[in-house]
């Protein structure tokens, strides 16, 4: 397959929001391939951005999904810098970005942290754990 044709560091982007959509509707891999007529195998090759998703689908996708199709875009811009990808590569010589994977812990907390509305309450959540991070790090540091 052409270098042109594999998924870049964007599709995966695309992939994990899917991802993340698909489990703050609470749904599973199969019943979204359901709704789209897909099995869940395709979902799954989706998400992890093996497979692109075409602009047709994408719509598809989104509308089902409840969201605009900038939504499976949103942070994709931060990858960029002049046009160029900047994040890691999955390994030596492969020239593939690699979207950071996020387990089913992280996806649960984002996802209960996005539904605070109160913004005093999130930022006071935020620098907790970061003092957390922080608190672990130092001890690392020490060991």
């Amino acid at each position: 397959m052409s270098e042109s044709k594999l998924p870049s560091g964007i599709d995966r982007v695309v992939g994990q929001r899917i991802r993340w959509r698909r489990r703050e509707l609470k749904l599973s891999q199969e019943q979204l391939g359901e709704l789209l007529h897909l099995t869940f195998q395709q979902v799954q090759k989706y998400e992890k951005g093996v497979n692109r998703v075409s602009a047709g689908r994408l719509f598809e996708i989104a509308s089902v999904m409840g969201v605009n199709v900038n939504y499976f875009y949103d942070g994709a811009e931060n990858m960029l810098d002049d046009g160029r990808l900047t994040v890691a590569e999955d390994g030596p010589g492969t020239g593939s970005p690699a979207a950071p994977v996020l387990d089913a812990e992280t996806l649960d907390l984002i996802a209960a942290f996005r539904k605070i509305e109160d913004d005093s309450l999130r930022k006071s959540l935020l620098n907790t754990v970061r003092a957390a991070a922080s608190a672990f790090e130092s001890k690392q540091d020490e060991d």
